[in-house]
């Protein structure tokens, strides 16, 4: 009988988890199998929605500290919220090269998985959406805000009904610049572009955020640390003084230590950076949310 009990349980643990997962490319041109929207219902009323995008330099992700223990504290404090699995490198392009003969997972790849799950959650919610990133999360988020104009879902045959545009837009620790020596992430660099970038100038500036801001920018809160020993502290100082010439509402937390990837897991914050996460719910009611 007890058998027969953890069985069944078991059972219904395997279906919620089937059900909160989502391949949102299917039923369309595009075949990436792998991308998944997994949701986390807010506890209560939600007052918005929020896509998390993990870290991993383009070539892996932090699923759980950046991604599903960000989802649910999220969905505690009263969001909807969705992890994004989208498409990256891969591990073994980590030590790759040549991908101009072998394309692998790169650019526009990301910000095609980005846009499609913001269609589909706007198309099934109108709550406020919002998106938050760590990392190279950081940089796909903020590419959805500067590039929201831009349809690149096209390249499969979708015109979205809704907007592509995030209402707002959270970069944790970010790659921010594609281009600026002594300061660029050069693995997500080459994770998001390929070898071949470093022969393009063009495409190093046309995914440069620090380039791409404008006054229909979404309001973003932007938190790094000054001892980051993985992306240089100035990618976001290049983002803060950005979003401050083109006058978009943002709210930029420097912390003196705290360093890199730690999300939402108190095992690896510090004194300075376990505030974050209720500087941001702080932020999000002065806003409205």
């Amino acid at each position: 009988m007890r058998k027969s009990v953890l069985i069944l349980l078991l059972f219904a643990v395997l279906s919620v988890t089937a059900a909160a997962q989502e391949r949102i490319w299917e039923g369309t041109r595009c075949n990436a199998r792998g991308v998944t929207l997994t949701s986390f219902p807010a506890k209560g009323e939600a007052r918005a929605s929020v896509i998390v995008c993990p870290g991993g330099s383009y070539h892996w992700l932090d699923w759980e500290a950046e991604g599903v223990k960000v989802a649910q504290w999220l969905s505690e404090s009263g969001f909807d919220a969705y992890v994004l699995r989208y498409r990256v490198a891969g591990k073994f392009e980590f030590a790759a090269k040549y991908r101009a003969i072998i394309r692998g997972h790169r650019h526009p790849d990301m910000i095609c998985d980005i846009q499609r799950a913001i269609q589909l959650v706007r198309s099934r919610s109108s709550l406020p959406l919002g998106v938050m990133g760590f990392s190279a999360g950081g940089h796909l988020v903020m590419s959805s805000g500067a590039y929201s104009g831009t349809n690149f879902l096209a390249r499969y045959g979708i015109e979205p009904e809704v907007s592509l545009r995030p209402d707002f837009v959270v970069p944790v620790y970010p790659v921010v610049t594609m281009r600026e020596k002594g300061i660029v992430h050069k693995r997500s660099r080459l994770g998001l572009l390929g070898e071949w970038s470093e022969l393009s100038s063009r495409l190093r500036d046309s995914l440069s955020l620090e380039r791409h801001i404008g006054a229909d920018t979404p309001p973003v809160f932007l938190v790094n640390c000054n001892d980051d020993p993985i992306v240089d502290y100035r990618n976001s100082i290049l983002l803060d003084s950005a979003l401050t010439a083109a006058a978009v509402p943002h709210r930029y937390i420097r912390y003196s230590s705290g360093g890199h990837g730690f999300g939402a897991d108190t095992n690896r914050q510090n004194a300075e950076t376990s505030h974050w996460q209720e500087s941001f719910l702080n932020w999000m009611k002065e806003n409205g949310y």
